[in-house]
């Protein structure tokens, strides 16, 4: 485990621009707001970026609660430069779901499997349910703890991201849970857990429910018309809870191509290789063992020939076979 006072150092002197991937969910916004406050206090100035859309209830809640000051890049760009530091936090350079900024990513703190091998000056990336729990532990082991709103950030981003704590828990993630805890605001965790549906996703609901095929305990659904990234992933999960079903195939048709969200509840079948392999030819993808994400880029869906739906469907039944 790497030491966050030597990416202090690394960042001494700088101004650091924080980034998110590109549609930030909870855990991607308390990691780099926890990352911010922590950077604060040894006095390195920072910004908090992405490149996207804030696209889900949830995260625009936590925006607004915490005051939280997130920049797209499209802001940023006339003033950023080649030689200004960029931190990736939640995400991995040249991973699918991150633009590449003008600046040098430096560093890198993600609980995400490697995509692919880059060179950071400092790198932080190991297996945990959250990465806000990286940052956690960061607060742990120095003598500063998180003031209230940053431990409740925090804890909120890893009870969303480990599903309250049902996905993908880790040692680490129950001890930085006791940590955050007695340090945050419950009855704001309260107020942002409560209300995180709006009245539009029912109609995505209705038509993953409708489309839902069911082949051995897979479940494959597909929402004809365009879904934001977090609608895709909270919809996998929904189909996933159904007694049927132990792997969760959701798919949505957008302008930019067709967004994949994939869950696995069966220990044979890793959700991140199930994605990558069944994409190979039309797309890319990857992810936990117990979920992953992937896309089809819209001038590739030509490949997927005269019925694409059921040359997706044909293509992930055939790898699970």
């Amino acid at each position: 485990m790497n030491d966050f006072n030597q990416l202090a150092a690394l960042c001494h002197g700088k101004h650091i621009y924080i980034q998110t991937h590109n549609f930030p969910d909870p855990d991607a916004i308390a990691s780099a707001f926890g990352l911010q406050r922590l950077l604060a206090q040894h006095e390195i100035p920072s910004t908090l970026c992405y490149d996207g859309r804030i696209d889900k209830l949830s995260a625009s809640k936590m925006l607004e609660a915490f005051q939280i000051q997130m920049f797209p890049y499209e802001q940023l760009r006339p003033d950023m430069a080649e030689e200004d530091y960029v931190i990736c936090v939640d995400a991995q350079k040249h991973s699918g779901n991150i633009t590449d900024f003008v600046g040098d990513e430096v560093a890198c703190i993600d609980h995400h499997p490697i995509f692919v091998p880059i060179e950071y000056r400092y790198q932080d990336i190991r297996p945990t349910g959250a990465c806000a729990t990286i940052i956690a532990q960061y607060y742990k082991q120095l003598p500063c703890l998180p003031d209230r709103h940053t431990a409740t950030a925090l804890l909120y981003g890893l009870k969303m991201d480990t599903l309250q704590f049902t996905r993908g828990v880790t040692e680490l993630d129950i001890e930085m849970f006791a940590f955050l805890f007695p340090l945050c605001d419950q009855e704001m965790l309260a107020r942002l857990e409560r209300n995180n549906m709006e009245f539009n996703d029912l109609k995505a609901y209705g038509a993953a429910i409708e489309s839902i095929e069911v082949y051995d305990k897979v479940g494959i659904s597909n929402v004809p018309f365009p879904c934001p990234d977090a609608l895709i992933a909270i919809l996998s999960d929904f189909i996933l809870a159904l007694q049927e079903v132990e792997v969760a195939v959701v798919f949505s048709k957008r302008e930019d191509g067709i967004k994949f969200s994939v869950r696995s509840e069966d220990p044979a079948v890793h959700a991140g290789h199930l994605v990558r392999d069944a994409l190979h030819g039309y797309g890319d993808g990857g992810g936990h063992a117990e979920m992953a994400g992937g896309m089809i880029r819209k001038e590739k869906e030509c490949l997927l020939g005269r019925y694409p739906k059921d040359t997706i469907r044909d293509s992930f039944l055939r790898v699970l076979s």
